[in-house]
């Protein structure tokens, strides 16, 4: 077992490795879903077979070493060398494959509970929220306020609160469910959305927006235009450059329901089928959004995100967010 347990790691730091170095992607869930089921297998192992199978053995060295005792006793030796204490502890402790296998399952059990129907951690690796999410923001996503979903398949089971627009929503992204995005949902099914020189509109009304000072973004050190916009009762920050023209894709946006879609030289008007939200990033001109690959279907609703609970380059980023 001790062999089987080490090519078992070995197998999983050869996982890990290329998943870091970028050799092939990686899936956090299914990884977690696979430790939970193997460490599982150890710790059952461990209760069922190898700790009576080691108590036993203690028991029989226990009473060896007492029928020894009672022999010379019987023979007139009284002071008898019969602390078995030691050797016991020795055969009644786990060898290092249990500890690091069964030992660790209660561990990897509560990890993925957590993480699977109640809160997951998220880092924010791109621009495309900013300035309402920095690059390096450690962030919470809620994983039962759009409903309980089962781990790694991600089906959902029961049913909670439907995505609204304001939401900042992670997702499985569409082209590749291997890899989660974050954006911001600014139109549910049935609505008309419309992103027309630079401008939001929501069945044919323009969301409200005001000016702010200008952002002055870190990343790239220069400022870039603010304002505040509304979705629905939701309040937060966009970054919007008059100054900057952006193609969606026209003819060669290629997605389900792109019959619902318009592309104009002014931008892009599309009607949100049923079970679909579409999304966008909060940096308007620098989000690969649903202007380019079209619209998130419930299917791959990971969690609405709710908290900075880290940022290890500004500890005031830390707190909720719209």
């Amino acid at each position: 077992m001790g062999a089987l347990t080490g090519a078992l790691f070995g197998c999983l730091a050869v996982y890990l490795g290329g998943w870091y170095l970028g050799h092939w992607s990686g899936n956090f869930s299914l990884l977690l879903f696979v430790l939970t089921v193997v460490t599982l297998a150890y710790w059952l192992a461990e209760r069922l077979h190898f700790a009576p199978r080691r108590l036993k053995a203690a028991e029989t060295l226990s009473a060896q070493a007492e029928a020894r005792r009672l022999e010379l006793a019987r023979q007139g030796i009284a002071r008898v060398d019969s602390d078995v204490t030691e050797a016991r502890q020795k055969i009644l402790a786990q060898p290092w494959w249990l500890d690091w296998t069964a030992g660790l399952f209660p561990v990897i059990l509560i990890v993925f509970l957590l993480r699977s129907f109640l809160f997951e951690p998220f880092k924010i690796p791109s621009g495309s929220m900013v300035p309402t999410l920095l690059v390096g923001d450690l962030i919470l996503v809620n994983k039962y306020h759009y409903g309980v979903r089962l781990p790694v398949v991600n089906t959902l089971v029961v049913p909670n609160n439907v995505p609204e627009r304001g939401d900042v929503m992670v997702f499985r992204y569409p082209s590749d469910p291997r890899i989660d995005y974050i954006k911001r949902v600014v139109a549910v099914p049935g609505d008309e959305v419309a992103y027309l020189n630079q401008r939001l509109s929501i069945n044919g009304q323009p969301v409200p927006v005001q000016a702010l000072p200008d952002f002055y973004d870190e990343d790239s050190l220069r400022y870039a235009p603010q304002f505040k916009e509304k979705l629905g009762s939701v309040e937060h920050r966009i970054l919007v450059d008059p100054k900057r023209a952006v193609f969606f894709g026209g003819e060669q946006a290629r997605f389900p329901f792109r019959e619902n879609c318009r592309y104009t030289v002014e931008g892009v008007t599309c009607k949100v089928p049923a079970g679909h939200s579409f999304v966008m990033g909060d940096n308007r001109d620098n989000s690969q959004d649903s202007r380019f690959w079209g619209f998130v279907p419930d299917e791959n609703i990971v969690g609405r995100a709710f908290y900075v609970w880290m940022n290890f380059g500004d500890l005031g980023r830390i707190g909720a967010f719209h």
